[in-house]
């Protein structure tokens, strides 16, 4: 196999000059604003593109097929027409967005539809649910006469789909969502890369599995408790479950746990964590967006759902660890934890707190509020790094330098992933909008409602989970956002119920059998069943099924605040916690007979409980 053009030092050092110039200038814009989001997107749309293509290359997963130097000849091909198109728009931005509005020339059709392809063939690449969605709309979008029933279209021309997909700047690629994430989810995706990059995840697991040594029965917990802490930060339930089930899987399975209980136990955790502020799996700026409010709004209101599913997964596991657990087992051995180890713990909790603080007392934006969390945090870390370098050298794994680095790789290519999967997302909700799909699919959905509320939500809740299936949990959010939830609130659903509904949905998109992305990767590290594993971790998810009801049932759980609201979220609980019980537990000291009429009266008891308004 011949050589590449470049060696691996020099793309190395290529993809960190891109990287940090990357981070540079948008910290620059944090900074300043200049030039508005939409003028950013034209900008770094491109620029991601180029990131990810460099980024993979460097990695070898950049199509592997080939022979290097053949890779690192498309790698510069892709790049030099993402700059080109990108300084073409840039150029012409002004006459593309006032002059020539509608009427664009050959020039504009090409640099658009190059960008567009680009960001197709990423997402092919990376998300292939996602770009065999666009691919089958973008198809619907030009041949739609061809399609029977309520769903026929005259048909577009292929001119219309570029315009819409990469001229218009309302829609398509520079839309809203990847301006959303080139700003306040960047700058939130920031502070995380920072908590990677000096350690604190790290500390946080080592942490977890420090709570094994009080007792071999809150080994689960540790467990649980790692992964939900992670996960809070992570951007996916399946990267996370990657990321922690390598560590907590064996740990449970040397326990006494079954291989497939382990996996759903990391499967049930990971998941929770796309459920927990700050983040939601990136759904809460997105919903944010959509319904124009304050990115702390949906925070506060997402805490207490959050809080009843890990506590609701949390008894599960303990139930299940009775069942399972070894008591001769011999204890997990645990890495002790330094002042370092505490430090960072500590900074993630407090970098948590002042997010809240910031943005809940201080009512400051949520971008501001992630920049100054920033910059204390990375003051502190990177302060308390060079003088552990200084003091003790030899407690410093690899060189000083390894964090900085971290840092700019972690926030340059999960932005960038981010970005392009959010302009491939653009290209979605354009199609869905010059083929009327949502409308059409609102007339179905009225009709029910006319029928009866309960079988347009179950109508509803059917859509998402056919489409969560294939995508994650932003795209599903998105998509059922845009064609479920306005039509929820025109048949007299409060929209918070509605949004919380869809994202609901999507995080169980992540788990839905029989396509569960989270419980793949978890049984395949266990080397467990898949179809065992699955069906565990759906048993151990009741609490999300709990809270799909329990905000129709009980609406105080989002609508209501102060102590309203606090009292709907300890009758929601209990009721989980029973219902938990009921599903997991066992009464060994009874008869058979004697244990079921037992639960299924707990079960019965828990659902007049949930239902009582």
């Amino acid at each position: 196999m011949s050589a590449g053009f470049l060696s691996s030092k020099s793309l190395r050092m290529l993809f960190f000059g891109l990287a940090g110039v990357y981070l540079l200038y948008l910290l620059r814009y944090y900074a300043t604003g200049s030039g508005g989001p939409t003028l950013l997107a034209i900008q770094m749309v491109p620029a991601s593109i180029v990131i990810l293509v460099w980024g993979d290359l460097r990695e070898g997963s950049y199509y592997p097929r080939l022979s290097p130097f053949l890779r690192q000849l498309v790698a510069v091909i892709c790049s030099v027409i993402a700059i080109a198109s990108a300084a073409y728009l840039l150029v012409n931005v002004e006459a593309i967005r006032m002059d020539r509005l509608g009427d664009w020339n050959t020039w504009d059709h090409l640099a658009a539809g190059a960008l567009v392809l680009l960001v197709l063939e990423h997402t092919r690449r990376h998300y292939l649910p996602v770009f065999i969605f666009n691919a089958v709309l973008i198809l619907y979008c030009v041949y739609g006469y061809l399609v029977p029933g309520m769903f026929k279209h005259p048909g577009l021309s292929w001119n219309r789909v570029s315009s819409a997909a990469g001229l218009e700047m309302s829609t398509g690629i520079f839309e809203r969502l990847p301006q959303l994430g080139l700003t306040l989810i960047g700058s939130f995706m920031l502070l995380l890369a920072t908590l990677k990059a000096f350690g604190c995840i790290d500390s946080i697991l080592k942490g977890s599995t420090r709570i094994s040594r009080r007792s071999p029965a809150l080994l689960p917990q540790g467990a649980v408790i790692g992964s939900f802490g992670v996960a809070a930060v992570s951007g996916s339930g399946a990267a996370n479950a990657a990321a922690t089930g390598s560590a907590t899987i064996p740990m449970l399975i040397r326990a006494g746990f079954p291989k497939s209980r382990a996996a759903a136990v990391e499967t049930a955790a990971s998941l929770g964590g796309q459920l927990m502020p700050p983040l939601m799996g990136i759904s809460a700026f997105l919903m944010a967006d959509l319904m124009g409010v304050r990115y702390f709004e949906v925070v506060e209101r997402a805490l207490g759902p959050a809080l009843i599913y890990f506590l609701g997964v949390a008894l599960a596991v303990y139930l299940i660890s009775q069942r399972f657990r070894n008591p001769a087992a011999d204890p997990i051995e645990s890495q002790a934890l330094d002042w370092m180890d505490r430090v960072r713990i500590l900074a993630y909790l407090v970098s948590i707190l002042g997010l809240v603080w910031l943005m809940g007392v201080e009512r400051l934006p949520g971008m501001l509020a992630a920049q100054q969390v920033f910059y204390a945090l990375f003051a502190l870390l990177a302060g308390l790094h060079l003088l552990r370098c200084w003091r003790s050298p030899e407690a410093v794994e690899g060189p000083w330098h390894r964090p900085f680095a971290e840092l700019v790789r972690h926030f340059a290519t999960t932005t960038s992933q981010l970005t392009v999967l959010l302009a491939s997302l653009g290209i979605l909700t354009a199609a869905f909008s010059i083929t009327g799909v949502p409308d059409k699919l609102g007339v179905l959905l009225m009709q029910l409602a006319d029928f009866h509320l309960i079988a347009m939500v179950l109508t509803a809740f059917a859509i998402g989970y056919l489409i969560g299936m294939g995508l994650p949990v932003a795209p599903t959010y998105i998509i059922l956002a845009v064609v479920t939830a306005p039509f929820l609130i025109r048949a007299g659903v409060d929209p918070w119920t509605a949004h919380f509904f869809a994202f609901f949905i999507a995080v169980f998109g992540e788990l839905s059998p029989p396509t569960s992305v989270t419980a793949a990767v978890t049984s395949r590290i266990a080397e467990a069943s898949f179809l065992r594993t699955m069906f565990h971790a759906v048993n151990i998810c009741l609490p999300l099924g709990v809270l799909m009801a329990a905000i129709f049932l009980q609406p105080n759980l989002l609508l209501a605040t102060g102590v309203t609201r606090w009292l709907a979220i300890g009758q929601v609980l209990l009721a989980t916690l029973g219902l938990v019980f009921a599903l997991h537990g066992r009464l060994p000291q009874l008869k058979k007979p004697a244990e079921v009429a037992i639960r299924v009266s707990i079960a019965m008891a828990a659902g007049g409980l949930l239902w009582l308004g």
